[in-house]
């Protein structure tokens, strides 16, 4: 099962011991300050966790792969996240 923003600001709430509505906005915050960033053309790195990166994609030929008709796919911006190595191990001590 996915931890949404809901499950982040129960589990701040518990272990702050803060008012559900002030730990909604710290969430909230936090993601706003990285969409900003992200937008903004800035990588996002947060120590022991991984980095956010937007990448920009050249336009390219494609395929509709429902009709076979050729076509062309638009330029456009991704975001990529890499895990850190901190990161990587945690999860990998836990298998």
């Amino acid at each position: 099962m996915s931890m949404t923003k809901l499950d982040i600001t129960e589990s701040i709430r518990e272990k702050l011991d803060l008012p559900k509505k002030k730990c909604a906005g710290i969430v909230e915050s936090l993601f706003d300050i990285i969409k900003a960033d992200l937008n903004n053309g800035n990588d996002v790195m947060i120590s022991g966790f991984g980095k956010w990166t937007v990448n920009a994609k050249k336009a390219r030929k494609g395929r509709n792969p429902k009709t076979g008709e050729a076509m062309t796919i638009a330029a456009r911006k991704v975001v990529t996240f890499k895990a850190s190595v901190v990161l990587k191990d945690k999860v990998n001590s836990r298998a």
